[in-house]
């Protein structure tokens, strides 16, 4: 006996389809769906002619861009259409139109969803060796990236099958971004806002080395990465700053290997950076922080983080006897490189989090 997948909606974001989302469209209907929402994504007259027999089929809604405007931006324009609908259902699912996902792994992860009530990530088995090259190196280093950077373990961080309940899209629709880094924030977004989630395993489909897909590996990546880039780059000019400072401190004050001074010049150089890195990561890196509480959270990690680099630092300067202060600058340097990851999380959770932080304030 077949599960009824009455209150499921589909989601599919199209950009310039061919006759293969014309097929999904065929074989999701004779499983059971009947309510399937397409995404036309500027693709133009040339392919009116199949977004017109897509609004022929019943049960399907056509959605239209005048003008490309990315993956990100369709999908964002599906989830305001249902939740504007107030529908009463139980969720919906996001399927790509390049024929990729196969009817029964859409359907099982709306099962899925049913079953768990949590958001499901359909993924895909990289170690097939049909996968091309760029797709597994590429998922390899995002799934590092999400363990490293967010503390989150997902195998694919790329897949465009998921099913989300209902409840939970007003808060996907926080997620940043018009074209493929959309769908990675809303994966960081179930971090921050504490969305339930699992992955199930789904069938790798790669139709002729995945030729058909419109992702642009340089610019696409740059815009996925966008804001470890960006923390990279803040942490790196703050890190130079203070330890120049630093380093400087040792050299006009002769400190040596007086621990007071030592300490002091550690202080001083970090309260300096720390402050100039605040502002940068407020207002470029994770988004302006419309509360003014986000300072205090950031002195709530920055503080203790720097109390805990400072005691490893002239500790580890006193056990082993150091008093050049070159080589003082470059054992902070390694201790402060170890700190880097905690501290991203910290911020990109907790301290810049202005939806999670915002959700609680209304609570």
């Amino acid at each position: 006996m077949t599960e009824s997948l009455d209150g499921i909606s589909v989601v599919i974001p199209a950009y310039k389809p061919d006759e293969k989302l014309l097929i999904l469209l065929d074989d999701l209907s004779a499983i059971g769906f009947s309510d399937i929402i397409v995404v036309d994504d500027g693709g133009g007259l040339d392919y009116a002619h199949i977004f017109e027999k897509v609004a022929e089929r019943p049960g399907c809604t056509v959605l239209t861009h005048e003008l490309n405007r990315g993956k990100g931006a369709a999908l964002r324009t599906a989830f305001t259409y249902v939740n504007e609908a107030r529908r009463n259902g139980i969720g919906l699912v996001t399927a790509d139109a390049d024929g990729q996902h196969l009817p029964d792994d859409i359907r099982n992860c709306a099962l899925k969803m049913i079953e768990t009530g949590k958001a499901i990530i359909g993924s895909r088995d990289f170690s097939k060796p049909d996968v091309p090259r760029r797709s597994r190196v590429g998922n390899r280093i995002t799934s590092v990236v999400f363990r490293l950077f967010f503390g989150m373990k997902v195998s694919d961080t790329q897949t465009g099958l998921r099913a989300i309940p209902y409840r939970y899209i007003k808060d996907v629709l926080f997620a940043k971004g018009d074209r493929y880094e959309y769908e990675t924030n809303v994966l960081l977004l179930f971090k921050k806002r504490d969305i339930p989630f699992e992955e199930i395993t789904i069938e790798t489909v790669y139709l002729n080395e995945n030729k058909s897909s419109h992702f642009r590996a340089v610019r696409d990546s740059l815009r996925i990465y966008s804001t470890i880039l960006k923390y990279i780059a803040a942490s790196l000019g703050s890190s130079l700053l203070d330890n120049v400072l630093f380093l400087l401190i040792n050299l006009i004050f002769d400190i040596k290997g007086n621990i007071l001074g030592t300490f002091f010049a550690y202080i001083i150089a970090r309260t300096i950076a720390a402050l100039v890195n605040y502002l940068i990561n407020k207002n470029a890196v994770f988004g302006k922080e419309k509360s003014s509480h986000s300072i205090l959270r950031y002195l709530a990690v920055a503080v203790p983080l720097m109390l805990i680099s400072a005691l490893f630092v002239v500790g580890i300067g006193k056990s082993l006897d150091v008093i050049n202060p070159y080589l003082k600058t470059v054992i902070k340097m390694i201790v402060d490189t170890i700190l880097f990851f905690a501290s991203f999380r910290i911020q990109h959770q907790w301290v810049f989090n202005s939806a999670k932080n915002g959700k609680k304030q209304k609570q």
